[in-house]
């Protein structure tokens, strides 16, 4: 029998297509900076910033090498700016002289790296699906539809995975985002228009 959730993909897939992340980014080690900084963060304004970060430092030596004041300037509008400042400097360090890890265990080592943006990174730049990302748009989205009764991220992250197969877990997470920025956003969800409305709980609302 179909899960909910493979529901959801199929519906989101079909009405989306295929998806990609919204941070915008020209290379693997921009992306990884642009996770980094979009933990706790919108990625509209996460992409604000990392369009005049990356024109002013666009390697991973050049950011190494900048002042950390300089790189506080820039991201000042970003949440947590100062510690965040720290960690992309420091993993510019680090990956200016190794490549990007290719595993879970290892990306969290890197600084600013938890498990959500080890997934983001994974996902994007090897086309691995180790888990799934939760973020504000999948933790608000998969409690209405009513694919979990948690609000803790790791254990949201857990139901999903028991309800999807591994191939689509990246796949589905870039889904719930976009639907969650077009349609069933935080305030004033569309739920008249919203073609989960037939399988959708709507908790909370």
């Amino acid at each position: 029998m179909q899960t909910k959730a493979m529901q959801v993909y199929k519906i989101l897939k079909k009405e989306y297509g295929n998806v990609k992340t919204t941070l915008e980014y020209k290379n693997d080690f921009q992306l990884v900076i642009a996770a980094i900084l979009s933990a706790n963060a919108n990625d509209i304004m996460v992409d604000k910033v990392t369009k005049v970060l990356f024109k002013k430092f666009p390697t991973a030596r050049k950011l190494a090498d900048a002042r950390l004041t300089e790189i506080e300037k820039i991201i000042r509008s970003v949440g947590l700016y100062k510690q965040k400042a720290k960690y992309i400097r420091e993993v510019a360090r680090i990956l200016s002289n190794k490549k990007i890890p290719d595993n879970i265990n290892d990306l969290i080592k890197l600084p600013g790296v938890g498990r959500k943006v080890a997934n983001v990174i994974l996902y994007n730049v090897y086309g691995k699906n180790e888990g799934i990302v939760v973020d504000t748009h999948v933790k608000r989205l998969s409690f209405r539809i009513g694919l979990t009764e948690e609000k803790d991220p790791v254990k949201i992250e857990r139901d999903l995975i028991k309800q999807l197969p591994k191939n689509v877990w990246g796949r589905f997470s870039l889904l719930l985002i976009k639907h969650g920025r077009e349609v069933c956003q935080a305030k004033k969800p569309k739920c008249e228009i919203c073609v989960l409305n037939k399988i959708c709980e709507k908790r909370g609302l």
